[in-house]
């Protein structure tokens, strides 16, 4: 095709309508200009500057195609005859629109393609008669002209033979179509499981009969139809399973960008997600735990906690207490797996923090954004407010939007393969990799699956991640320690250790009265006598019409935390000395179920602490369970095994079982037979360490020996 040239009666376009080239004055004091006459005979003449039109995107040359570079890349798509035709049919479409064949417009032009004396017309008939005599089959003018508009609209790649025809799409009924997007658009809308393509066939002709007379439109045949469907749904992004249309649907809007952080903190994601393994609960249940989970962005750093099914707001606090606070090694672990052994400068940070002293390879991060999903537990006002509390900034992400937190979804999958696989009763991430007899593999128990979680972690950090690259170091993926240790010295460590009132703050929150007979919810009441004062008096918090300020912790119902004006005060259950053993929110909503309410108020509560008790005691004592009765104990027992990290202050963990008795340190005498055992004597040496005196009550997490302590 012959390069377009701008010259004296040359045709142009702009402005849009057609020009002719009147002249063209150079050499003037502002540049040269071009003078346009119009071409519909009303006499118009317009000047413009040179530069000022061919700078404008809507000038263009009318005297032939456009020049077009040969789409290299698609044509090496083709076989070697293919492309030959391509370029051969490239050259008669040049000779009919110019007159040439080659680009060059070099030698003669034959008399039946010359653009002076014939039409258009007569040179695409002239080109069809000559490659028919030629022995082209089915040439015909018409075809020279298909060639001339693909050309003009691909260029050589349009000149190439496609294959396969018309698509179902094309071939259907307009109005089949129609109908056919607006069902599944609606099926979309209102999240229908998905049904047979028989069902959507017949809704679709139903939906064809109400808008046009009876059968006139008829869909295809089933066969036809169900290919129909599939080019429907692709169109419009509903192909594959439910789970997959719901991803796509929830997945923003692209281009994509990464995640960025910096510095360790920066951003912290969170989630939960069932464990893949099932594991003896108590007394032989089968059932599995869940895990809720967090991944600090900069360093992948993984932290996690197994409770049973159902997260609650203190596994949250945990999960916060877990990334501010170092984790101990543990007894039996490697060396290879200590701080000291690691690549972290850890006697540097010894002089900084001393709980750091004989800790676990793992990064300590204070959080400063969290990324949660829609999750109750984690859009609460109660995370929201512990989360302002510690400076965290909450960040939910928009619902059913997973590719907004793919740090930590993504974990789950390398947790499943990497930890979950290698244990008896893996059951697959879904039923179809589930074998048949999992429940019969000699199952793990929840104490055992914990020790091997925690140290998992620990491995988890020194196992090097893709994801993480050192500028100086780009080809070379580091481990979660190794990033940390490399983004130290730029954003630095200060040491944020929690105290009581912090934990508190990060339990789940009520606001309730404080009357004569004390404070009252969940058919418990709570007394104690720093509430004296404060009985039926105004908190001043308006917004919660007067009400104080409690936080409990469901694994612990025996007591709860009131905020006072001289700071939280722990207060008793009442008939916590009425109970031996300790319990969760799971069996007190088991008791209040089974007994029947016969009198007052105080007279039920006062039967449910006694049922309490003796549940308690049967259950400790191996007696005979209802399956009920079991599942109620092993979700019980299971959420006990969760402990806060060592060196801190522990509420969140079951405390003694007897406020009163067991529970309460109050300078004892050489005599008193309710001191621990002289191989517990570290958790008076050991000061603020490993235990405290907290709220009147001295706070122990060995429940084997509160057990023994109180069963007959």
């Amino acid at each position: 095709m012959s390069r377009p040239v701008g010259k004296i009666n040359a045709a142009v376009r702009f402005g849009g309508r057609e020009w002719t080239v009147a002249g063209i004055e150079e050499d003037t004091a502002s540049g040269a200009r071009v003078w346009l006459a119009g071409k519909d005979g009303d006499g118009s003449l317009a000047v413009f500057g040179l530069a000022e039109l061919l700078g404008d995107p809507a000038f263009s040359l009318a005297a032939g195609p456009r020049l077009r570079v040969p789409q290299f890349g698609l044509l090496s798509t083709v076989s070697e005859d293919e492309r030959a035709r391509a370029l051969a049919l490239e050259r008669h479409v040049r000779e009919v629109e110019t007159g040439h064949p080659t680009p060059d417009g070099r030698g003669a032009v034959r008399p039946q393609y010359d653009p002076g004396s014939t039409t258009l017309a007569q040179r695409e008939q002239a080109k069809a008669d000559e490659l028919a005599a030629q022995g082209w089959a089915d040439v015909s003018r018409a075809t020279v002209r298909r060639w001339r508009t693909r050309y003009r609209t691909d260029g050589v790649w349009g000149l190439v033979k496609k294959r396969g025809g018309a698509t179902p799409l094309k071939r259907a009924d307009p109005r089949v179509v129609e109908a056919l997007r607006e069902l599944l658009a609606e099926e979309a809308l209102r999240s229908r499981s998905r049904g047979w393509k028989k069902r959507m066939r017949r809704e679709t002709q139903w939906r064809l009969n109400t808008r046009h007379d009876l059968l006139t439109v008829r869909v295809p045949p089933q066969s036809t139809f169900n290919r129909l469907i599939d080019v429907v749904e692709k169109s419009l992004g509903l192909q594959g399973t439910v789970a997959q249309r719901r991803a796509r649907a929830a997945r923003p809007a692209p281009p994509f960008k990464p995640t960025l952080a910096l510095r360790p903190g920066e951003i912290t994601m969170m989630d939960s997600s069932p464990l893949d393994v099932l594991l003896h609960l108590d007394d032989g249940v089968v059932g599995r735990m869940e895990l809720t989970s967090a991944v600090d962005v900069s360093t992948r750093t993984l932290w996690g906690v197994l409770r049973p099914a159902g997260s609650k707001l203190t596994d949250v606090a945990v999960l916060l207490a877990q990334m501010m606070t170092p984790m101990a090694m543990r007894p039996g672990w490697s060396a290879a797996l200590s701080m000291a052994a690691s690549v972290v400068p850890h006697d540097r940070l010894t002089g900084i923090d001393e709980r750091l002293k004989d800790a676990a390879a793992r990064p300590v991060i204070v959080p400063e954004t969290v990324v949660v999903d829609q999750g109750k537990v984690f859009v609460s006002p109660a995370t929201r407010a512990a989360c302002e509390s510690l400076g965290i900034s909450l960040q939910p992400v928009p619902p059913a939007n997973g590719p907004a937190k793919g740090h930590v979804e993504r974990p789950f999958g390398s947790i499943s393969t990497q930890f979950c696989q290698w244990l008896p009763g893996f059951t697959g991430s879904n039923v179809g990799e589930r074998g048949s007899r999992v429940d019969q593999e000699p199952l793990w128990t929840v104490a055992e699956i914990q020790a091997l979680w925690e140290e998992f972690l620990v491995h988890w950090h020194h196992r090097p991640h893709e994801g993480l690259r050192h500028p100086l170091m780009p080809r070379k993926a580091l481990t979660p320690n190794q990033m940390w240790a490399a983004l130290l010295p730029v954003a630095g460590y200060v040491p944020v250790p929690l105290s009581a009132d912090d934990f508190v703050e990060l339990l789940p929150v009520r606001w309730q009265p404080i009357t004569d007979a004390g404070i009252r919810f969940d058919y418990r009441t709570y007394d104690d006598t720093c509430l004296n004062g404060h009985r039926g008096q105004d908190s001043g918090v308006r917004s919660e019409k007067g009400r104080w300020e409690v936080h409990y912790n469901p694994y612990d119902p025996a007591r709860i935390w009131v905020r006072l004006p001289e700071g939280f005060r722990e207060v008793a259950w009442i008939h916590t000395t009425s109970v031996a053993l300790p319990f969760t929110h799971h069996v007190w909503e088991h008791i209040c179920e089974v007994v029947e309410r016969t009198g007052s108020r105080e007279e039920h509560e006062a039967e449910l602490a006694l049922a309490l008790d003796a549940f308690l005691r049967k259950a400790a004592g191996k007696e005979k369970l209802s399956p009920a009765e079991r599942r109620v104990m092993a979700k019980s027992r299971a959420s006990q095994t969760v402990q806060v990290p060592a060196g801190e202050i522990n509420v969140l963990d079951v405390p003694a079982p007897s406020f009163g008795l067991a529970g309460v340190y109050a300078a004892p005498g050489p005599d008193d037979e309710t001191l621990p055992d002289e191989d517990d004597e570290d958790v008076f040496d050991d000061g603020p360490e490993t235990g405290q005196v907290f709220g009147g009550s001295l706070i122990l997490s060995d429940q084997d020996l509160e057990e023994d302590q109180w069963l007959p």
